[in-house]
């Protein structure tokens, strides 16, 4: 199989690649390698890659449609995982246009490749913020996921429509994934557990926000990337039950589908502090801080369809997830 890999230089795309030229793909990975965050890591992530004859890197912007177009009709996958995007809560409060370009415009762009490309299905990575003003626990696909709390949640939700709009239309089978909290070796660095195992090394304060009252329900990135591969491998096909007078939010009379993937076992964040501090043999300093606008207290995934479809479910613990994110930590800078 000869599949499109855009963001195959981030954080969870470089997991999806490894794992599918571990069985025999051909990778066609796309990144623009911008600057959100520190370039080398992104390089450094790339370069393991590239050591596999399977392994293409394009250097490519999602919002560029002529350059995209000109890789599909290049190498013209069969199958597109698509996990580029604009990511980051926080960066979407004060730059609301790169997630337009990247998340809408590149999304968009891409869409309109696969339906001209004749490829035979479309995963996307979407989000559990989706779920935003949404209280009542756990998140499920069942129930509708319209009232974001920030503009990044907004962005995704919208990617999940325009690839509803696709599957409809021109028969593009789609499938969308909300991850939930994902974190583990080669992560970024602005997520939690990087900026926490940084500045406690380096005897600094970390940020705790809601004063640690926060949940959620942490994904080891290993875990979704087997779960996006088992996804990818199980085209989207309309749904023969599918009822227009009572619709169903994870499901379409369209090749269209919407599943989470999270392993619904939600771990306090001071939980998930203190497993950190016993992984580096060192306390934390922290700065209790109320709540972060737009920010979710609780999350917690309901993934009964993703069990039920593709035989598989997230279990890997914060202790085991944690304790390898901190060997690779340590190895990667020399600590």
């Amino acid at each position: 199989m000869r599949i499109l890999v855009t963001g195959a230089a981030g954080f969870i795309g470089s997991f999806v690649a490894h794992r599918l030229l571990d069985r025999g793909d051909e990778v066609i990975g796309l990144d623009n390698m911008n600057a959100y965050y520190d370039p080398k890591l992104k390089e450094a992530r790339a370069q393991r890659l590239t050591v596999s004859k399977d392994f293409t890197l394009l250097r490519c912007d999602l919002a560029d449609a002529p350059a995209l177009r000109s890789a599909f009709d290049a190498y013209k996958p069969q199958r597109v995982i698509h996990l580029a995007a604009q990511a980051g809560v926080r960066h979407s409060l004060t730059h609301p246009q790169d997630y337009v370009q990247s998340n809408l415009v590149g999304t968009a762009n891409l869409l309109e490749c696969c339906r001209q490309g004749g490829v035979d299905h479309l995963t996307y990575a979407s989000t559990s913020s989706v779920y935003g003003l949404n209280r009542a626990l756990p998140f499920t696909t069942r129930e509708p996921a319209d009232h974001p709390a920030q503009f990044y949640a907004a962005t995704k939700r919208a990617t999940e429509l325009m690839a509803h709009s696709y599957s409809n239309l021109f028969n593009l089978a789609t499938t969308g994934l909300r991850f939930f909290t994902v974190y583990g070796p080669w992560g970024r660095p602005d997520m939690a557990l990087f900026s926490f195992t940084k500045a406690i090394l380096q005897g600094e304060s970390i940020q705790v926000f809601n004063h640690g009252h926060h949940t959620r329900d942490f994904t080891y990135v290993a875990d979704v990337a087997e779960g996006v591969v088992r996804a990818s491998d199980c085209p989207a096909v309309p749904n023969p039950s599918f009822d227009a007078n009572t619709p169903d939010p994870q499901s379409s009379s369209a090749p269209w589908r919407i599943y989470n993937i999270g392993g619904g076992q939600p771990v306090p964040l001071l939980h998930y502090i203190a497993v950190l501090e016993e992984c580096l043999g060192r306390k934390a300093k922290m700065d209790m801080l109320p709540m972060q606008v737009g920010d979710l207290p609780d999350t917690k995934a309901d993934a009964t369809e993703l069990e039920r479809d593709f035989g598989f479910k997230p279990t890997t613990t914060v202790e085991v997830g944690v304790r390898r994110f901190v060997e690779w930590y340590r190895e990667y800078y020399g600590v």
